[in-house]
């Protein structure tokens, strides 16, 4: 279980570095915004039993919600993400799997 937790926070951590959101043309990475965590929480899965693919992870980005304005909107988190940070996230991910 902690080599799991490990495993989980490190892909976090590249997903936190390399894909952001977009609001209002700023680009706020998914560590400042707090998200990068949940992701890979559950993302992990996927990458743990070879399943990725492309449509599972927008899946997983649909369900994900991002609370805007306090709180009082709430969008999934793939309508927030850029088409070029999607592809980020799929090479984060692809080179990740690739490594463990």
């Amino acid at each position: 279980m902690a080599s799991t937790t490990r495993e989980i926070e490190t892909l976090a951590a590249e997903i936190g570095e390399n894909v952001y959101i977009d609001v209002a043309n700023w680009h706020l990475y998914l560590s400042d915004a707090h998200l990068h965590t949940i992701l890979a929480e559950r993302i992990y899965p996927l990458l743990e039993d070879k399943s990725l693919n492309e449509d599972a992870v927008m899946a997983i980005l649909g369900k994900i919600t991002v609370k805007l304005g306090g709180g009082k909107k709430e969008l999934p988190l793939l309508d927030l993400l850029p088409m070029q940070s999607q592809v980020h996230l799929m090479d984060v991910l692809e080179e990740y799997q690739a490594n463990i």
